[in-house]
């Protein structure tokens, strides 16, 4: 004799529903996890690239309120930043000229000779601008202030470290053998510094003109089949002697 057990559609039903529901929620986040692991490139490169914008270089000339004029250092400085302004500014000279200070007078006698170093140097005068300040604190020197706009490479911010190092679960990068997200920053913000040309960075420079005579000369030796080759009388004295054997 077979009994029947009673089923309970709607329990079943119910049942079902709350499991596929369950594996819908799971998945899910599975999936939010796989995008936010993968936003974060593995290449340095990418994860601190280097930008090329536009940023201020300034000078700043100490004048005390007994002395106008420049000394012989400021004087260098002030042409130095003439000279790299001619090779990399992108905007006028602007002057923060301090006034209402005890060293007012002295600082305008100044700014006339730091005038006249800019345009010996090559810079027009349309392009230098001056700007009056007085600072907030009256216990802090008054200053002038020499900045110009040009175009540099930067990259970072460094020193970020948003997982750990060693085995933990929030570091999936260790269990994946993946760089750390700050492996790279201080090469690439080092890197940005010292490059001269920021835009080498983006593409490369125009060929300048071949050395015609040097050539000529090359072609002349290939010509008459001699050989092309320069010799240095100097290298011989690298060589070591022959004493003792």
């Amino acid at each position: 004799m077979t009994t029947k057990i009673p089923v309970d559609r709607n329990r079943v039903f119910r049942t079902a529903g709350a499991l596929i529901g369950l594996a819908v929620v799971l998945g899910a986040c599975t999936h939010t996890d796989e995008v936010l692991t993968a936003s974060i490139p593995d290449d340095y490169r990418l994860r601190h690239p280097i930008a090329i914008q536009e940023s201020d270089r300034s000078l700043v000339v100490f004048v005390g309120h007994g002395r106008g004029g420049l000394s012989a250092s400021q004087r260098a400085d002030v042409i130095g930043l003439a000279q790299t302004w001619l090779r990399e500014g992108t905007g006028a000279i602007s002057t923060d000229l301090p006034v209402n200070t005890p060293n007012a007078r002295a600082a305008a006698d100044s700014f006339r000779e730091i005038q006249a170093l800019l345009v010996s140097a090559g810079v027009p005068a349309r392009g230098i601008t001056v700007r009056h300040y007085r600072p907030e604190d009256p216990r802090q020197m008054a200053t002038i202030r020499l900045n110009y706009p040009r175009i540099s490479a930067v990259a970072g911010p460094c020193g970020l470290w948003p997982d750990d190092l060693g085995l933990s679960i929030k570091n999936k990068g260790y269990f994946q053998n993946t760089s750390y997200y700050n492996f790279g920053c201080a090469y690439q913000r080092n890197m940005a510094a010292m490059v001269d040309t920021p835009s080498d960075l983006v593409q490369p420079r125009a060929e300048t003109p071949s050395y015609t005579t040097r050539r000529n000369a090359a072609f002349e030796k290939y010509r008459k089949g001699t050989t092309s080759t320069t010799s240095y009388p100097e290298a011989d004295k690298a060589k070591l002697s022959d004493t003792g054997k």
